[in-house]
């Protein structure tokens, strides 16, 4: 059993189902399954992007905010900021190896991907040169 998602941004039967069941019941929906079939693998990209973003605006809020917030204790206050600091240096590692996790995976994806077309097509082709199985014909084929 594979463990793949039935519902996923590729041109599968359920994906081309729900699609034109949305543009029977009410078009934009058909037209929001089409959209996410075309480019539904963009949006974790997107997602972290948007994320990403509002972070850093948050951030420089939080920043904003926080100069203003001294204890009066100079000794308290220097630590705090490095602190702060170090912290704010480790949150950047973490995401930087997310990223890097993000893209190993996304690169298993596709090998895994590629591993199993290949099998496809070995198996396909040793189906044409034995007479096994179905005949298939070649779309290159000209009458």
């Amino acid at each position: 059993m594979t463990n793949s998602a039935l519902i996923r941004p590729a041109w599968t039967p359920a994906t081309i189902a729900l699609m034109v069941v949305g543009f029977m019941v009410f078009w934009p929906l058909g037209l929001a399954m089409l959209a996410y079939i075309l480019w539904g693998d963009r949006l974790g990209e997107f997602k972290k992007d948007v994320n990403r973003k509002t972070d850093e605006v948050f951030a420089g809020c939080r920043r904003a905010s926080k100069r203003h917030a001294f204890t009066g204790n100079v000794a308290f206050d220097d630590w705090r900021t490095k602190e702060l600091e170090r912290l704010a240096e480790e949150r950047r590692k973490l995401d930087e190896m997310r990223d890097e996790f993000d893209d190993y995976m996304r690169e298993l994806r596709r090998a895994k991907d590629q591993e199993e077309f290949d099998r496809f097509m070995n198996e396909r082709n040793k189906g044409r040169k034995s007479g096994r199985g179905k005949s298939v014909p070649d779309v290159t084929d000209e009458d």
